[in-house]
């Protein structure tokens, strides 16, 4: 049974899950797709790796991903297939890694921190600032956001024949320029603690901490061209190093 437990080198140590499944309809074996000559899913380990992760945890049912020695702090938990379906909630897996049945040794209060491996283009900072607000007691949930449009907010639905406003009902007949700020999740960093995650069963809280992001690096990789749009940003980031 491999120990998950922190490493007293990182001033903050936390657990990564990286969680990937062999189905995907938009573009099939996207999580293993090439990248700027490395998996998709390795762009998070990488990170993961820099911003200080004791273990990162590789939960799949790809059976290269399996296989494949990743060597030293990186570890696979084979999926069941129910958690590898296309109805299976990104809660039900990690409740899955943070069961004693997936032999696995993460205490309560373990701060642990979900990246997708589709959102290729966060950075250690945007890592790091999750961990810390949860260190911190910040909140019992931090994620990532990215701005969108204020528009939304003009935004309702109609329920029984009436238009019901989505936010406050002055919103919607506003300039748009004078509309507050809206962010959405953008998927690409979660931090929470193991113990208050195992009673939630759930990420739903009204105690969330957002680690704002770039709408640039918010980019959520399920098709060719997003994958492409991905590609030449790192493209971009490289040139402008050099």
């Amino acid at each position: 049974m491999p120990e998950v437990t922190p490493s007293r080198d990182t001033p903050t140590p936390f657990v990564a899950v990286v969680p990937m499944r062999a189905g995907s309809k938009g573009l099939p074996g996207k999580n293993t797709a090439d990248l700027n000559g490395q998996p998709l899913y390795w762009h998070s380990v990488q990170v993961a790796q820099a911003a200080g992760a004791s273990v990162v945890l590789l939960s799949t049912d790809i059976s290269s991903v399996l296989g494949r020695d990743h060597g030293r702090g990186v570890v696979a938990v084979r999926r069941p297939a129910e958690l590898a379906s296309d109805t299976a909630l990104m809660a039900e897996v990690l409740l899955h890694v943070l069961d004693a049945d997936a032999g696995l040794d993460i205490d309560d209060d373990a701060i642990m921190v979900l990246l997708q491996p589709t959102s290729p283009l966060r950075s250690v900072a945007d890592v790091r600032a999750a961990v810390r607000a949860i260190a911190a007691s910040e909140g019992r949930l931090a994620m990532g956001v990215t701005r969108v449009d204020s528009g939304v907010l003009k935004y309702g639905q109609v329920i029984d024949g009436r238009f019901t406003p989505l936010s406050k009902p002055e919103h919607c007949f506003a300039n748009r320029q004078s509309l507050p700020p809206v962010y959405r999740p953008n998927g690409a960093v979660y931090a929470f603690r193991a113990g208050w995650f195992r009673m939630n069963r759930g990420f739903e809280t009204p105690d969330i901490v957002a680690v704002e992001m770039a709408a640039a690096r918010s980019i959520d990789v399920d098709s060719l061209e997003d994958l492409e749009r991905a590609e030449r940003w790192l493209a971009q980031q490289g040139e402008g190093a050099a």
